[in-house]
């Protein structure tokens, strides 16, 4: 993967949906993807699924993409499903939406394996799945007039990609419940009180700042942010003994890395300076 601009993959939502694409480029060492359908609120489809996991599993595998920045085009994050598609769901095989259910699945835990941090940069509503997709990435940056609902509920229908896991993960039951059960908008102040959302900044700046965000990571140790992405992630199925064990190993491999040896020997000099 190269720091040259990757062609958008279009995907046509049907007759009279308009088309859904997701852009993607390089700025410098972070990949930039943008989920670009603004006319519709920049809602998603199946074929975006698969297009954005296949696209952060390849960028896993390269070293020279060391942060991933999440955006919508336009005034919106992401208002989630397309609900036209979902009717027209309804006249075939269940079989196939099960299949479109494990792409958008794919696209989750392809964010949260990937080595890289995965920061979303979130304007105006973020919503059903494209909630999820918020929720799924590592960080997430916010406008101060951004907002979040998980509005399934409102059309009989229950949470994909992964919401219900997340948020539970996050915030206590009767909070999940409320959001999940209400359907309706949550604020992102009100997120970020509870430690859903990273960071509120101004409106129309979130990109900037999660760009700004991603290539700061980005000039850290590459091995050394996976071990622990993956240390935080897999400590909710390990016992207090079993995370303390992982730690350990993680912490003696990486001390006797070239790369630790190197920065440790940088900052002992430039100290030294003082």
């Amino acid at each position: 993967m190269t720091s040259a601009a990757v062609p958008a993959i279009t995907s046509a939502g049907g007759a009279s949906a308009p088309a859904a694409k997701l852009h993607m480029h390089r700025e410098g060492a972070v990949l930039v993807m943008t989920i670009s359908n603004p006319a519709a609120r920049n809602t998603v489809n199946p074929s975006i699924y698969r297009a954005a996991a296949k696209a952060i599993r390849a960028a896993s595998g390269f070293r020279t993409v060391r942060a991933i920045v999440l955006t919508g085009e336009g005034e919106h994050f992401c208002a989630g499903g397309d609900l036209r598609r979902l009717v027209r769901q309804r006249k075939l095989p269940q079989s196939e939406q099960l299949a479109h259910s494990d792409a958008l699945n794919e696209w989750v835990m392809a964010m949260q394996e990937a080595p890289q941090p995965v920061i979303a940069a979130v304007e105006g509503m973020a919503a059903g799945s494209g909630f999820s997709l918020c929720l799924a990435c590592d960080l997430v940056v916010a406008a101060e007039d951004a907002e979040f609902a998980m509005s399934n509920v409102n059309f009989g229908l229950s949470i994909d990609g992964g919401g219900t896991d997340s948020l539970v993960r996050s915030l206590p039951p009767q909070a999940v419940i409320e959001i999940l059960l209400g359907g309706s908008v949550q604020t992102a102040r009100r997120l970020h009180d509870w430690g859903v959302v990273n960071r509120i900044v101004p409106r129309g700046t979130a990109y900037a700042v999660a760009l700004a965000w991603a290539q700061k990571l980005a000039q850290g140790p590459f091995d050394v942010q996976a071990r622990i992405k993956e240390l935080v992630y897999s400590a909710r199925d390990r016992s207090r003994r079993e995370q303390l064990e992982a730690e350990r190993g993680v912490l003696v491999e990486s001390l006797y890395s070239d790369e630790s040896g190197k920065r440790m020997k940088e900052f002992l000099a430039a100290r030294k300076k003082r």
